[in-house]
């Protein structure tokens, strides 16, 4: 099974693909969205939809997860996040590719085993998990890469219907 995962935002986007078999996992790629700050938001908007739709359409994936948004002190922030993430899932909704979200628990609780793991912790297990030389940089593109190597190891339970992941379509 080939996963986009997405970590969304409005200035950059992670992303991660993987060939999730059973309990292993294979690194295809992972990378950022950037848009420029300077440019009106519907054009931010457009070239993550853009972008997003050319990963799809270049890797094939028959999932992708995307990291469900949680609101801490910054709504204004959350709301711009919520923009891109929109952008998104309208690209992966277009080519009905499956879409299943994930809190940042359960993310970190997929990867490390545990829910309140730091961040260095998660890049580190993304790196050991999928046999990479080095961190996956940037931070946005290890989260992408967190996120489909959660849904593999979800896959299994969501086809016995038994899965913590909602799909989104």
């Amino acid at each position: 099974m080939i996963i986009l995962g997405i970590d969304p935002g409005i200035a950059t986007v992670g992303f991660g693909v993987v060939e999730s078999r059973g309990p292993d996992a294979r690194h295809i790629s992972h990378g950022v969205i950037t848009t420029d700050a300077g440019l009106r938001l519907a054009l931010r908007l457009q070239r993550i939809y853009t972008d997003v739709g050319e990963l799809i359409d270049t890797f094939h994936p028959d999932a992708i997860a995307v990291e469900e948004l949680f609101f801490n002190t910054n709504i204004t922030t959350g709301i711009a996040v919520a923009h891109g993430r929109a952008a998104a899932i309208l690209a992966g909704e277009g080519r009905a590719v499956p879409m299943f979200e994930y809190t940042p628990l359960q993310v970190k609780q997929a990867i490390t085993g545990y829910g309140r793991a730091e961040k260095h912790q998660v890049m580190d297990m993304v790196k050991r998990l999928l046999s990479l030389d080095a961190l996956p940089r940037p931070d946005d593109a290890a989260d992408g890469l967190a996120l489909a190597l959660t849904h593999g190891r979800n896959a299994n339970s969501l086809l016995t219907g038994r899965g913590n992941a909602k799909q989104t379509i």
